[in-house]
């Protein structure tokens, strides 16, 4: 027996060894073997979740903590490490169970309440999870951060910007939530178009500064142009409706294409993007500096962000400009800040020529016809008659993000309201499937004279028919802002319902002119709010000329440049061959 635990000391001191060498398989291979002799070894079954963990084997880490806490119940580290494993394998009602035992054995476990947070069906849940972790580690970055990405969620942008602030008070190189705080800045008018634009300056100096790559691309200014695509959104993702009719119509003589997608669920959609690429990368897991070594190995000519600073962005690869040409599009609706992308594809009604030029760092390319190519889905459900001829009453109604519906986009909605009595309004979002929320913009409507019962707030539908239909249930779009609807513009059109958009100065804010002027629907578009609710008004006034309208826009839109990918492939590759000519010019020998 004595010889026995002395040899099980010598292993387990063999291991701790080759796991200090960074040799986790062969520290793995003996910790396992001394589990097996004596199950009841529980310092072996911890450096097993450590190891196991550092592998990336999530059903592994399960298998240990589970003997863990057979062996001891109360050991608070193994349900918490337990609940990890099981979120990482997308066993989410198991890993609830653990992190609730977590707080029973130790209460005081902030990580756990950000991962509770995470796992939470409600926005408003998840809030209070995470102004929980805030105030149980005040000196937890991430808590803040998600503090703050929640109230986006449920439309409290100031608060949002001042608890993303806080947690780069507490860790200033935190990137990713300074990049959230800039998604967060374009949802609100309290910030003019210098500030925003200092605050993404600012990102660009304090993360995006590193030595950039020698380019060994051949200055043939008439070759084959091999292109990237990088973006986390290449699966159902609005960002796919607009990309796929590019990716798909590339001329194969052209541009050979290259996605590197971060995309760690794929679905449908990513294995129909994937068939139309030549190359597919999936770049979850790896570093930045990899990403960026991976595209310089593959020769890219002209590479292109889709995301900007939305999440699990990979701004920080561009910054090594591992390709000679670097362009953002379509993802993000601002500057990136970033001094080795060269240049943003736009238009010149989303960015008119010396207006939004100053504020960005990027060099604008405006495309001729519009700077977005729509992709409806397959066999939408049928247009139906405005509900106004059944009902007798104009509904209005906006299927936006509910950061996008702010304070003074309630308010002006509501005078539309009191100049049309007996108007209704539709509201329709994630976020208002949670009670708290809906309750706090039935009081928000109310503070400016709009009872209750004019107001309808419904949370998403599961399916894309589901959503589609519910637009028959509205007469007349209303776009938000200073942040536009994209996706919600063109479904709303598709199903036969006018949008009227009220005309910002930056980008975020004119997306609804650049969509609607390609449809000839200049007539929508409102210069002022008081011209906002002068349209939205006349529109509710006149029933036959809504019905002419509903039974139009469907073909109009199928019909126009906003839906001819190939048109928009060329100009998109004209765009391309310019940049290249002008990037040989100055390369050749």
């Amino acid at each position: 027996m004595e010889n026995n635990d002395s040899m099980t000391r010598s292993n387990k001191k063999q291991a701790l060894l080759l796991l200090q060498s960074n040799k986790l398989a062969e520290a793995k291979s003996l910790l396992e073997k001394i589990c097996k002799i004596d199950r009841n070894d529980i310092e072996s079954w911890i450096l097993l979740v450590q190891i196991n963990a550092r592998l990336g084997q999530p059903d592994q880490v399960e298998k240990c903590c589970r003997e863990i806490i057979r062996i001891n119940p109360g050991l608070y580290d193994a349900h918490y490490h337990l609940g990890c494993a099981l979120m990482f394998q997308n066993k989410q009602n198991d890993a609830v169970s653990a992190f609730q035992r977590v707080i029973q054995l130790k209460p005081e476990h902030a990580m756990t309440y950000l991962h509770l947070g995470n796992l939470s069906a409600s926005v408003g849940e998840a809030l209070k999870y995470y102004q929980r972790a805030a105030q149980l580690e005040p000196n937890l970055a991430e808590a803040y951060g998600a503090v703050g990405t929640a109230l986006v969620s449920c439309g409290q942008i100031q608060e949002a910007v001042a608890s993303f602030r806080e947690g780069l008070r507490i860790r200033p190189d935190f990137h990713t939530l300074h990049s959230s705080l800039l998604f967060a800045l374009n949802y609100s008018a309290a910030y003019d178009a210098h500030t925003i634009f200092s605050e993404h300056v600012r990102w660009g100096q304090r993360y995006a500064s590193t030595s950039a790559f020698l380019h060994a691309n051949t200055p043939d200014s008439d070759r084959r142009l091999r292109v990237g695509y990088v973006s986390p959104d290449l699966r159902e993702h609005s960002v796919s409706y607009f990309f796929e009719p590019l990716l798909a119509n590339h001329h194969a003589d052209e541009v050979e294409t290259f996605c590197y997608a971060e995309v760690a669920k794929p679905d449908s959609t990513t294995k129909r993007l994937q068939s139309l690429a030549k190359h597919w990368y999936t770049t979850c897991g790896i570093t930045d500096r990899e990403l960026a070594n991976r595209i310089h190995a593959d020769r890219i000519d002209i590479l292109v962000d889709l995301a900007g600073h939305s999440s699990n962005n990979r701004l920080l690869a561009f910054s090594a400009k591992p390709a000679p040409i670097q362009a953002t599009y379509l993802g993000y609706p601002n500057t990136t800040g970033v001094a080795a992308i060269d240049y943003r594809l736009t238009d010149a009604w989303a960015d008119p020529p010396e207006q939004t030029d100053s504020f960005h760092t990027e060099k604008l390319i405006r495309l001729p016809r519009g700077f977005l190519c729509y992709l409806p889905p397959s066999n939408p459900p049928p247009v139906t008659q405005p509900p106004v001829t059944i009902r007798g009453h104009v509904t209005y109604g906006s299927f936006n993000n509910l950061p996008k519906i702010t304070p003074s986009v309630a308010s002006l909605w509501a005078s539309i309201l009191r100049t049309v009595p007996d108007a209704r309004l539709v509201l329709k979002n994630f976020s208002l499937s949670d009670l708290s929320i809906r309750k706090r913009y039935l009081q928000l409507f109310s503070e400016h004279g709009i009872a209750p019962d004019r107001l309808e707030l419904q949370g998403r539908h599961d399916s894309m028919a589901e959503h589609l239909s519910s637009y028959g249930a509205i007469d007349i779009a209303l776009d938000t802002f200073p942040y536009n609807g994209t996706t919600t513009t063109c479904e709303a059109l598709l199903m036969g319902v006018p949008v009227v958009t009220l005309a910002g100065h930056l980008h975020a804010g004119r997306v609804g002119i650049s969509l609607l002027t390609q449809l000839g629907l200049s007539h929508l578009i409102a210069e002022t709010p008081e011209e906002y609710v002068r349209i939205a008004s006349i529109l509710a006034k006149n029933v036959e000329d809504l019905s002419r309208s509903r039974a139009s826009l469907r073909e109009r839109i199928m019909n126009s440049s906003l839906c001819d990918g190939k048109s928009f492939a060329r100009e998109v590759e004209s765009v391309y061959r310019s940049m290249w000519k002008k990037w040989c010019i100055a390369h050749k020998a």
